[in-house]
């Protein structure tokens, strides 16, 4: 029996969860998300209240049973409130500012990083050391974080890199001095 499939979404005032065609279409005060499943999976949505079933009980059908209960209840959760993720930019003279729609970055490289926001993306710099990167749909954002992460991944000598401000970098030692001589 999945535990996160036969969960209920509970919806929130001002959001309409709908499914016609195999789409759920969830409308927000923030923007519209919508997201294909497989018809193996029924939603049914019962005042504000939503509710996944399977046909059968394989293994692939309860896996998507879970799936698709997942990513409903992240577009409910978008559309509500949004998602964010902030990265932390470290070392000698890095730093980011934003311009207009683009985030100019000197981070170690004879020339300036430039990242320009994509639609349903919004980036923000609230320091020079600090990119923010928010909207309504989690793995955009999520997956645009990681872009930006990929720039300069963090290294485990120096601690010098792009990483999410929740993230720990298990710092090595350097190589020893000394030795046979």
């Amino acid at each position: 029996m999945s535990r996160i499939g036969n969960a209920i979404i509970n919806i929130p005032a001002g959001v309409t969860v709908s499914c016609a065609n195999n789409v759920i279409t969830v409308k927000g005060p923030k923007g519209t998300l919508s997201q294909e499943y497989d018809p193996i999976i029924t939603l049914t949505v019962e005042g504000n209240v939503a509710k996944f079933t399977r046909a059968n009980d394989l293994g692939p059908t309860k896996a998507k049973h879970g799936l698709y209960r997942a990513l409903c209840a992240n577009m409910v959760k978008g559309v509500t409130e949004g998602f964010k993720k902030t990265l932390i930019v470290n070392g000698v003279g890095w730093k980011v500012a934003k311009q207009g729609k683009k985030v100019v970055m000197n981070v170690g490289f004879s020339h300036p990083v430039e990242i320009e926001e994509i639609d349903g993306i919004v980036l923000d710099c609230p320091s020079q050391t600090e990119i923010t990167v928010s909207g309504i749909d989690k793995e955009k954002v999520g997956q645009f974080s990681a872009m930006i992460r990929g720039v300069r991944e963090p290294e485990p000598y120096h601690g010098y890199g792009i990483r999410y401000s929740d993230e720990v970098i298990e710092r090595k030692v350097g190589k020893a001095a000394g030795g046979k001589g």
